[in-house]
């Protein structure tokens, strides 16, 4: 099963190259892992308003099979790969639309 949702900062997959990305991730961190979605962040705030030159990064979403996620925890490090839920836990998924958000309950 896919359950670990993991976010990837900085990094477009493009619908074209999903498959090249499954297979890189297979080969290069032994894990096998399902597309989820790339997603543009918000602009930070400050004070209630936008903070120019924030905001329209891509990041790719993408879920790893079960088994593989011990394997995959200190590797994905370099790569600056992060767990859903240290996403969340540091206020970080405030950078992401509300949608997006509510479609990755964390499940703590």
């Amino acid at each position: 099963m896919f359950k670990q949702l993991c976010v990837w900062p900085s990094t477009i997959v493009g619908k074209e190259n999903e498959k090249d990305f499954v297979t890189f991730m297979q080969e290069k961190l032994n894990a096998r892992i399902k597309m989820a979605e790339e997603v543009k962040t918000l602009p930070d705030q400050s004070c209630g308003e936008d903070v120019p030159g924030t905001g329209g990064r891509s990041d790719v979403f993408f879920f790893v099979h079960d088994e593989d996620i011990d394997g995959f925890a200190i590797p994905r490090l370099k790569l600056g790969i992060r767990w859903w839920e240290d996403v969340v836990s540091n206020k970080s998924h405030l950078i992401y639309p509300k949608e997006v958000i509510e479609r990755y309950p964390t499940t703590w």
